[in-house]
């Protein structure tokens, strides 16, 4: 019987709360439903629920539905013909009876739809005022590529070696898709000075060596913004370096503790030269945000995948060739394509067994150190000479405290 009364509780309440909301809304413009309507609704389709018949829920839905269409048809010549209060009172009959079976997850889907609704002005806003037609299209696309393509590919072992994992690897183009699309809208929301600095923040956490690349090239269509792009360029190794901390502590704590030092020790170094240049943008003469077309994103997040799968297969054919003799030369391999899987199998072979700790430091250093090099690679091919001449001694810089921490412990 408690559990009864709960669970009618619970549709009260979502009754309640999503009428509140309607109610309010009630002031700025006439509507057939309010708090009265909304919370009858929520209790009917709690009753309907609790009823030996299930055809009974069925019959006050369709119910709740007629209402909602005779009201909306009542209202079709009014100035603001919108239906959002009408779709609310069906879900809210469909919540309440969810609260009988489900009700946590009732309860947190009014929340949500509550909030949805409150949020009517600045969602408008930010659709109509902020996002671009462009923008618009690039969350298509990453939805494409989250919702249709990703669920498709299989989540195994696949290929030579047994080294490719299709899931995962698309996991990766997800990401950079992600961060590209948040990062346009930061960069046109905060301008260059500020929002391009932490786009090269957040990206790094995809891939440092894509974003130097990418920042190169938008320097060069934008040289009077040299330093923001450095600044990018710069603060994403931050993130590379954090990122590799933590891959390095979920996999083994012994290898964590060996490592840490340096890893620390270039993560200073790149946040206090990615600090200097940001500080020196500011001072700049704000420039335009990148611009990166949706075929360049799309394409740079693929040739990242591609690279990141030969990497895969070489780091398996050498482990598989050479044994532990391979270790050195595995990771400074992996490290040119993708660091962060270089450090993640040294750091497994420690939690195996196969090496100590203090033998994980040498190939882990090698795999920053090959990978510091690709990045310096990345600015000279895609940069322009002062770009290139600002990202390369920073980049020897941060690589150079690493090794320096690393011998003097």
């Amino acid at each position: 019987m408690d559990d009864l009364i709960q669970r009618i509780l619970i549709a009260l309440g979502i009754g309640l709360l999503i009428g509140a909301e309607r109610e309010r809304r009630k002031a700025e413009r006439p509507a057939a439903a309010g708090l009265r309507s909304f919370t009858i609704a929520a209790l009917l389709g709690a009753g309907a629920a609790m009823m030996p018949q299930p055809w009974m829920t069925g019959l006050a839905m369709a119910s709740i539905t007629a209402l909602a269409l005779i009201s909306s048809w009542r209202r079709n010549g009014s100035p603001d013909p919108g239906i959002t209060t009408e779709i609310a009172l069906v879900a809210t009959g469909f919540l309440g009876a969810m609260s009988v079976t489900a009700p946590q997850l009732a309860g947190a889907l009014a929340v949500l739809i509550t909030i949805v609704l409150a949020a009517r002005g600045p969602l408008h806003r930010f659709v109509d005022e902020t996002v671009s037609a462009g923008e618009v299209a690039d969350v298509l696309l990453l939805a494409g590529a989250t919702l249709v393509v990703l669920p498709l590919l299989p989540d195994r072992p696949m290929g030579p070696f047994g080294a490719l994992n299709p899931h995962a690897i698309w996991l990766v183009v997800v990401m950079i898709l992600a961060i590209n699309t948040a990062g346009q809208l930061a960069t046109r929301m905060l301008g260059a000075r500020l929002g391009v600095p932490l786009l090269g923040m957040a990206s790094g956490f995809v891939s440092s060596s894509a974003t130097i690349g990418a920042m190169g090239t938008w320097v060069r269509a934008n040289p009077g913004s040299l330093a923001a792009g450095t600044a990018a360029a710069v603060l994403s190794t931050v993130a590379n370096y954090v990122q590799m901390a933590v891959v390095i502590g979920v996999t083994d704590q012994r290898a964590f503790a060996a490592t840490i030092a340096p890893v620390l020790a270039a993560a200073l170094t790149a946040l206090a030269v990615g600090a200097w240049f940001t500080a020196q943008a500011w001072r700049d003469t704000p420039a335009e945000p990148p611009k990166f077309s949706r075929s360049f994103n799309l394409v740079m997040a693929l040739v990242f995948a591609a690279m990141l799968a030969v990497m895969l297969v070489a780091s398996s054919a050498l482990r598989l060739w050479f044994g532990e003799t391979g270790l050195v030369t595995a990771a400074a391999i992996s490290g040119v394509l993708d660091v962060h899987a270089a450090v993640i199998s040294v750091a497994a072979q420690v939690a195996d067994g196969t090496i100590t700790p203090h033998q994980s430091v040498i190939p882990i250093l090698t795999a920053c150190s090959t990978s510091t090099l690709a990045k310096m690679l990345f600015s000279a091919a895609a940069g322009t000479r002062p770009f290139a001449l600002r990202v390369m001694p920073a980049q020897m810089m941060m690589i150079g405290a690493a090794w320096a921490v690393a011998l003097l412990i």
